[in-house]
């Protein structure tokens, strides 16, 4: 299956993903509605793309401006996908990506916020949202994180909502630390 780069300077070219289902795209419209939503925000952003996949949200941050995205993806398959991806849009010298679990790459970032965005689209039959939230909530790693999940399952982390919407069985919701400052969803 080929998925599209919504907009931007990738806009209308098309990407690989992993065969099999074990790895869920996030559908063009849901993406589209949530770069609309950060807008500018994006322009020159150092971006983190969590449980990365193919690299659709990242490739689609690149595509919009960020100055930079790192990609973690555990999948050979995914991951395999993903390296294609990077090549075949030319943009190594802007993107990183790592074979790893996410939350030992993220166990790694001490200190000051690493990243202006975190991207998350975590499996939807897993608590990963919810700790990534949690997590950023205690040791901010992100400005701003995005996360995709479930509707029927909001995420129980105790950190405020700074802005959601539902996309039929898809809800993305964006959270920024105590220590980030708020965000005003446009």
């Amino acid at each position: 299956m080929k998925l599209r780069i919504v907009a931007g300077e990738f806009g209308g070219r098309r990407i690989s993903t992993p065969s099999g289902s074990a790895t869920r795209p996030t559908r063009e419209n849901v993406r589209e509605a949530w770069f609309n939503v950060l807008g500018e925000r994006v322009r020159g952003a150092r971006v983190l793309d969590l449980f990365s996949g193919s690299g659709a949200l990242g490739l689609e941050a690149l595509s919009r401006g960020a100055a930079h995205v790192d990609f973690i993806e555990r999948s050979p398959g995914a991951f395999s996908a993903l390296e294609r991806n990077i090549e075949s849009l030319d943009v190594a010298d802007r993107a990183d990506a790592y074979r790893e679990k996410v939350f030992a790459f993220l166990s790694r970032i001490e200190g000051s916020v690493a990243y202006d965005i975190a991207l998350a689209d975590p499996p939807y039959d897993s608590d990963a949202a919810s700790r990534l939230i949690e997590l950023n909530r205690k040791q901010p790693f992100a400005r701003l994180l995005c996360v995709e999940y479930r509707s029927q399952t909001l995420p129980n982390a105790g950190a405020d909502v700074a802005w959601q919407r539902r996309y039929g069985d898809t809800t993305l919701a964006f959270f920024t630390s105590d220590d980030c400052g708020g965000y005003s969803g446009d």
